[in-house]
């Protein structure tokens, strides 16, 4: 049977989809026929006319994998599923998972399986990652991410309770003002616990980056310029409710960000057009006036109508520049790089045995 390692998280949105297709893709790479299984999806959706897990069925696109769906994915969480569980009714899904992973392992050299949020997720159903891991016999490597601090406690406490299984952790998304004390003591404290740190990954504007497509459709909103420019990367976002010439200045630091601002706000609007914005969200379900919709298409300006006010849209973007999916092309590449760069491959095929 092939060797198998699990990609486990300390919370949702860490970067598991990442971590997976750059592993993945260097080891293809590297010559190694490779297979891909997500046990346990959390983020059903429809492809082809069948329910699927979307991270699941997009890595395995990525990875130009042609597995059966039902076998990458063999158990979907659903509402029916959750109600099934919390009434009781117990169904034997590790060993579906079991068998689905057998079939799936069967002339490969490696199995990479992916994890669901974090790694008690699935815990009320008797899904959760360490009970995967066990039934499957999978080495594992957890990637913790930097949302104000690092989650030191969590890793340690993996690595009780997994032992020998875990490899190592992978610690992603560092800035550069922070990538010394990490190096120098973060590092040295998780590896004198028993957690060797198999990469430090940082910070790239790029990977919390979305497109204005893509943010239009998360906002609720609707594109009223330049739709076929609307492929840019937003990488932030300034809130245009001070005056005009503070607004300049704050305007010129900040490359790639969008700018949120009121319908009404016209002279604020045009200052963003004219210094080639990425886009521009226009709140209070207001529409532009003739001026700017002419100077947007003319010089490719995607403006975003939303119904929402600027304070509710800052909330939003916020999250979804925490939380967006690994989707475009261009942030797939950069990861795939981040990874490649970045990773201890060395280590980690020590640890696997290959």
């Amino acid at each position: 049977m092939a060797t198998g390692l699990y990609i486990g998280s300390t919370s949702p949105y860490a970067g598991k989809n990442m971590l997976s297709l750059g592993i993945g893709l260097r080891l293809q790479k590297e010559g190694l026929r490779l297979g891909y299984m997500k046990p346990v999806g959390a983020v059903p959706g429809e492809h082809e006319d069948t329910m699927v897990d979307e991270d699941a069925c997009f890595v395995q696109e990525v990875l130009g994998l042609e597995q059966p769906k039902d076998l990458v994915n063999p158990v979907l969480i659903t509402q029916d599923f959750k109600m099934r569980a919390f009434s009781g009714q117990e169904d034997n899904h590790l060993e579906r998972i079991g068998k689905a992973y057998k079939t799936l392992s069967a002339n490969t050299d490696m199995m990479l399986v992916s994890g669901s949020g974090h790694m008690i997720s699935g815990k009320y159903c008797g899904l959760d990652s360490f009970k995967i891991i066990q039934e499957l016999g999978l080495k594992v490597v957890v990637i913790d991410r930097l949302n104000f601090e690092l989650n030191y406690d969590v890793l340690i406490a993996y690595k009780e309770a997994l032992g020998d299984a875990m490899l190592g952790a992978v610690i992603n998304d560092i800035p550069a003002s922070f990538m010394n004390e990490v190096t120098s003591v973060v590092q040295p404290f998780l590896e004198r616990k028993g957690i060797p740190v198999l990469g430090i990954l940082p910070h790239d504007p790029l990977m919390s980056s979305i497109c204005a497509t893509d943010l239009a459709r998360c906002l609720g909103g609707r594109l009223v310029t330049a739709q076929e420019k609307a492929n840019g990367m937003v990488e932030s976002f300034l809130i245009g409710t001070m005056q005009v010439e503070n607004f300049m200045t704050h305007f010129r630091r900040h490359s790639n960000a969008a700018v949120l601002v009121g319908g009404d706000r016209a002279d604020v609007q045009l200052v963003a057009i004219e210094g080639n914005c990425p886009c521009i969200v226009l709140t209070g379900n207001l529409y532009p006036n003739d001026i700017i919709l002419s100077r947007a298409e003319t010089l490719g300006v995607p403006i975003i109508m939303v119904r929402d006010d600027t304070y509710s849209v800052a909330k939003k973007m916020e999250a979804l520049l925490t939380r967006h999916k690994l989707r475009d092309i261009i942030k797939i590449r950069q990861g795939a790089q981040l990874i490649s760069a970045n990773l201890d491959f060395i280590a980690l095929r020590k640890g696997l045995g290959l």
